[in-house]
């Protein structure tokens, strides 16, 4: 009984020892089957995790730092799970397209299975007639070019609402004149500013409602501060590091709280969900006259996905129909309102910081669109140097630099001519592929020219692995015509529409957040001054 308080310490040794027992054949069959080189530096259990979770960088630039070392695909072990880095364009290319169906897997994890509806949310599934059937579904009633086309007077309004709200605030404040002065300005917080654009425009394209109204489901006063915390505590929830996912035989402890705050956080955004899909099934049973069989380009998506899914054994055979709306409505709400906002924020940054790019963007609007009138979504097609700038900052700042949830190999393949075993996670470090200096010249300037000279040819959909912002192939990001339609239409009609200024001399600050979206760090207030005639405000 006197030793009983050793057993601890012996067991702890134990498992350290059988670890390193494990780390040491491990090796010999890697040498073996001839397996990607190995960093260095893991430890018994937790691998190479400490390399990541300990250090003050995003994670993108800690593995290309390990690139630099090891090469462009090397192993390591996160946790207790195999995982090869890939970064650079000639092995992304080798694993996203060679391989394709082989890395369309997804390894099970804490988020797919309280957050992400225990696999429902598509983008968390497997590769299986689940995820095919839903995939295509979302990009022929939501996200596809045709569907999105029909769309665009909400983007337009959404805009022309935004832009006006601005030019109000300036006449409030300069009196209610009708005309603007030239030195009459107003700070804005800007990426609150493109969030709230998105919030609507995506809203109104999936619940069929603007924002606000959205959050009045919370019979709060405040439903719409309450709502947008709510999404923005889910999506940081999603990026949450949950120890069982690297190191299984500890998920019974649930550290750090994360299984508890996700299933709090879960439960309570689908009590919303589950109020406005039964908004949807009342309004289809008192409005008659709108039949399963009418044209669907009036209706949202939820809408639509009710009658869709109403009967289709195929698809509800996995989960209940409800569950299915549900949980795709809220991955495009998520993904719509973060990627979009976080790439507007850092194009804008960007913009602040190079003030001769910001010129040579308004001037191609001003001889495109002129001053006589507003910006209109066709207008963006012509606007060659915006687009350049836009594919800059994909290129510089992509929305996922390591795209989450992982992929995960479901059988044996050959990338680089090593051999990787089944059930191998893959991390694309973009980040370091689109800044690969035998690539891109200046990989770390901010040039948009490149994209109207020795780069012209170079595009962002997925084909050209040196720039692949939105991944590629079988899993590339469904939301991808969305933003390339957003955001430019949202970037014009600001630049057109107003003079941008910071509040001080020094450069905005680069710092990137880190999260699942590569978002700026801090905030970015703008001084915005009209440059149109106050009519063209909504005046």
């Amino acid at each position: 009984m006197e030793y009983s308080h050793l057993l601890p310490v012996v067991l702890a040794f134990s498992i350290i020892f059988l670890y390193s027992l494990i780390l040491k054949y491990s090796s010999r069959v890697a040498r073996k089957l001839n397996l990607p080189p190995q960093a260095c530096g893991a430890r018994p259990i937790i691998g190479h995790l400490h390399l990541l979770r300990g250090s003050s960088e995003p994670a993108h630039i800690v593995l290309g730092k390990m690139a630099d070392q090891y090469g462009p695909i090397f192993t390591m072990k996160m946790g207790m799970k195999r995982t090869i880095v890939v970064s650079n364009s000639e092995m992304a290319k080798e694993c996203l397209k060679t391989n394709d169906v082989i890395f369309a897997g997804r390894p099970k994890g804490l988020a797919r299975e309280t957050l992400g509806y225990d696999g429902a949310f598509f983008v968390f599934s497997r590769y299986d007639h689940y995820f095919r059937k839903i995939r295509r579904i979302v990009m022929t009633e939501a996200l596809s070019s045709h569907r999105l086309e029909t769309l665009k007077h909400i983007r337009e309004s959404e805009v022309k609402a935004a832009i006006k709200g601005i030019f109000d605030r300036i006449r409030r404040r300069d009196g209610g004149g009708s005309n603007s002065k030239k030195d009459s300005g107003v700070v804005v917080e800007m990426e609150e500013w493109f969030e709230g654009i998105n919030e609507n425009v995506i809203f109104r394209m999936i619940v069929g409602k603007r924002f606000s109204e959205a959050g009045k489901i919370l019979n709060s006063e405040k439903g719409d501060l309450i709502l947008r915390e709510k999404i923005r505590g889910y999506v940081k929830l999603l990026a949450a590091f949950a120890v069982s996912d690297t190191i299984p035989f500890l998920r019974w402890l649930d550290l750090f709280r994360v299984k508890r705050e996700m299933k709090k956080m879960a439960k309570e955004v689908d009590v919303l969900l589950e109020g406005w899909l039964e908004e949807h099934k009342q309004k289809r049973k008192t409005n008659n006259s709108k039949s399963d069989s009418d044209d669907n380009e009036e209706r949202d998506f939820m809408d639509v996905m009710i009658s869709i899914l109403d009967g289709d054994d195929n698809v509800t055979s996995t989960y209940d129909a409800d569950t299915i709306n549900k949980a795709v409505s809220l991955t495009i709400i998520l993904g719509g309102i973060d990627t979009i906002t976080g790439t507007l924020t850092w194009i804008l940054t960007l913009l602040l910081n190079n003030r001769e790019v910001l010129k040579k963007a308004q001037q191609e609007l001003d001889q495109h669109v002129g001053r006589e009138r507003q910006v209109k979504e066709s207008d963006t097609e012509n606007l060659v140097y915006l687009q350049a700038v836009i594919k800059e900052t994909l290129r510089l700042y992509p929305p996922g630099p390591i795209p989450r949830p992982d992929h995960e190999s479901t059988e044996d393949c050959v990338v680089g001519g090593y051999h990787i075993p089944a059930k191998t996670r893959l991390v694309i470090n973009i980040s370091k592929i689109q800044r690969d200096p035998k690539v891109w010249p200046d990989p770390n300037e901010f040039r948009p020219e490149r994209f109207l000279t020795t780069h012209k040819s170079v595009d962002v959909r997925g084909q050209d692995f040196e720039l692949i912002p939105f991944s590629s192939g079988r899993r590339i990001c469904p939301g991808m015509y969305l933003a390339l339609k957003s955001m430019p239409l949202l970037l014009a009609s600001l630049l057109h529409g107003f003079e941008l200024s910071t509040l001080g001399e020094e450069p905005v600050d680069m710092s990137e957040a880190g999260g699942l979206t590569n978002h700026k760090s801090g905030k970015v207030e703008v001084l915005l001054t009209p440059r149109l005639p106050a009519r063209l405000y909504g005046h």
